[in-house]
């Protein structure tokens, strides 16, 4: 608890969605009273307009952009020219108009799927730009990652101070349970629970299960954002994650197992893998801003599954 964001007006982009409530309940936790949430019907962030309004209304000292038109392989797949457009616009005209306005930090969120396909494990920083992402969701990815060489280009031209990290996949109550554009814990949480209600035989997942993937806890996640807006004020890329990896087909009879589902798991091999393996070398955020996770993959997943029990019924479908 510090007093830093005591006196700061703070825009949060995405502050009504899963990451960014969290955030900003952490805000108002560290004593931020000036906390702007901008909602997509007043304030479309693809439009050069709507963010030049943005930053007339709230004239704020940090904007944290944790707004994404994002979802898993299908959503990634079906939607990828839009994907592309949104991400860049959102990213590009936010930290252009900030920088216009003399902007005193501008903290973006960008995605591990911006690393090469075949990044050697765990993924370090410097792999960034060692190759083209895996192709599902390249568009995405890349038009995140644009928000980097931005960063970097108007730190160098202007002195414009812009950091950006990348986390790895983020999960936890609150989270997109829409069977089509949801990502893996979600999806699969909510495949289980389903095929339990139902006393369904078996399950039907995507792939062969020999995947890898690295997974962060929402409330990790939103402190690590916190601590880096604070303690961060360097050009180069951070990694956000736990630095453990595990494979698709463990995690979901580990969902499986916590749900309480006995079915068979089947797998669909003509459906996409995605990208072989992601695990993250978090050594620099631990370095430059002292972020360590404490939610152990289990219990993180114990809590979503006891929030998805309770919030069955309401859940809010995602569409693009």
């Amino acid at each position: 608890m510090t007093s830093f964001f005591s006196n700061k007006r703070v825009v949060v982009t995405g502050g009504a969605g899963f990451l960014g409530s969290v955030v900003v309940a952490q805000l108002r936790q560290q004593g931020c009273r000036n906390i702007w949430v901008p909602r997509s019907q007043d304030y479309d962030l693809v439009q050069m307009e709507a963010v030049q309004r943005l930053y007339d209304d709230a004239a704020p000292d940090i904007v944290v952009h944790l707004a994404a038109r994002v979802g898993g392989i299908g959503a990634n797949q079906a939607n990828a020219g839009r994907f592309c457009y949104d991400n860049l616009m959102m990213g590009t005209q936010l930290m252009e108009v900030g920088r216009q306005r003399g902007l005193e930090k501008f903290v973006a969120l960008a995605t591990i799927c911006a690393y090469p396909k075949y990044t050697p494990v765990p993924f370090r920083e410097e792999d960034l730009w060692a190759g083209y992402p895996e192709e599902t969701n390249a568009p995405y990815g890349l038009a995140k990652k644009m928000m980097l060489v931005q960063a970097q280009a108007y730190r160098q031209q202007y002195g414009f101070n812009a950091i950006v990290l990348f986390p790895v996949n983020l999960y936890g109550p609150g989270d997109n349970f829409d069977m089509q554009t949801s990502h893996v814990i979600p999806a699969l949480i909510r495949k289980c629970v389903e095929a339990k209600a139902q006393g369904a035989e078996r399950v039907v997942l995507w792939g062969d299960g020999s995947p890898s993937r690295e997974f962060l806890y929402v409330d990790d996640a939103a402190r690590a954002i916190l601590l880096a807006a604070e303690h961060y004020n360097g050009d180069e890329p951070v990694n956000i994650g736990t630095g453990e990896e595990i494979t698709i087909k463990n995690l979901a009879h580990l969902i499986a197992d916590e749900v309480g589902f006995k079915g068979k798991l089947l797998w669909d091999t003509s459906k996409p893998n995605g990208q072989p393996r992601r695990c993250l070398s978090i050594d620099q955020a631990k370095k430059c801003f002292g972020f360590q996770a404490t939610h152990s993959l289990k219990a993180g997943i114990e809590k979503t599954v006891a929030w998805f029990h309770e919030h069955r019924l309401h859940i809010r479908e995602v569409h693009f």
